[in-house]
């Protein structure tokens, strides 16, 4: 059982905005076996995780440069994991403060990446063909027409009912969307709010294991992708698994 929470003003408290815990039952006798008293890390750091897997099938050939929206704890995870997919060490970095901003560019110049940074969505839409979204926003920030053709974009911060990073027309254009469970995200996820609306009809939807199992995709260089990552059980349940054979 797994218990997280997000309480995004935190940071002005001087303490972290994700917390959380795994609680693992025998289960057969009901037992508790263990706590693991992570404050929100292990979620950090698989959702991060995801976010390179992702970009390990679906990121554009050559990617000329990186956009992070966000500078938070998941903006900053994403950008560390995805040094171990990509060669790409351009990034440019959207927030709305620029102190925040500053302190994100110090902090991950230091593994080797150039950072810009910008309080404007459209730069990091007309020259970014990866961008990485990790904000709670449930209002669109990236928009169809400042995109630029061959894109993918991945999608971490609409994990809950609400929440909406992209504009719709993203999604509709999009030749082809990846999801971590299709049931979630449509009641969730990035796309939650357009399936709903019957936007996304005509839309096949596949799931980042389908794509994995099968070796990975054929990928066009006008191709507009997105993924659409909420968080599922799985992950969680196999990090608590790997965590009590390792111990």
């Amino acid at each position: 059982m797994k218990i997280a929470s997000g309480f995004y003003k935190n940071p002005a408290l001087g303490i972290s905005s994700s917390n959380g815990l795994n609680l693992v039952f025998n289960q057969k006798t009901g037992v508790l076996e263990t706590i693991l008293l992570d404050e929100g890390y292990l979620t950090d750091v698989r959702t991060a995780v995801a976010g390179a897997v992702v970009a390990k099938y679906l990121a554009p050939d050559t990617v000329k440069s990186i956009g992070i929206i966000g500078c938070g704890i998941q903006a900053r995870l994403q950008l560390k994991y995805l040094k171990n997919v990509l060669n790409c060490t351009k990034v440019i970095a959207l927030g709305r403060s620029k102190d925040k901003l500053l302190s994100y560019k110090e902090e991950m110049s230091k593994y080797g990446y150039d950072i810009e940074i910008t309080m404007e969505s459209r730069r990091i839409a007309q020259e970014c063909n990866l961008i990485v979204t990790t904000t709670p926003s449930k209002d669109p920030i990236i928009f169809a027409d400042d995109l630029q053709t061959g894109v993918h974009i991945t999608a971490v911060g609409a994990d809950t009912i609400g929440k909406q990073e992209l504009d719709y027309t993203i999604l509709q254009n999009a030749n082809l969307i990846v999801v971590d469970s299709i049931k979630q995200c449509q009641t969730h996820g990035e796309i939650h709010k357009a399936f709903q609306g019957n936007l996304l009809v005509n839309q096949n939807l596949i799931e980042v294991g389908e794509i994995i199992s099968s070796g990975g995709i054929h990928r066009k260089s006008d191709d507009i992708t997105v993924a659409d990552l909420t968080g599922i059980a799985t992950q969680d349940i196999q990090i608590s698994k790997f965590i009590l054979d390792n111990i």
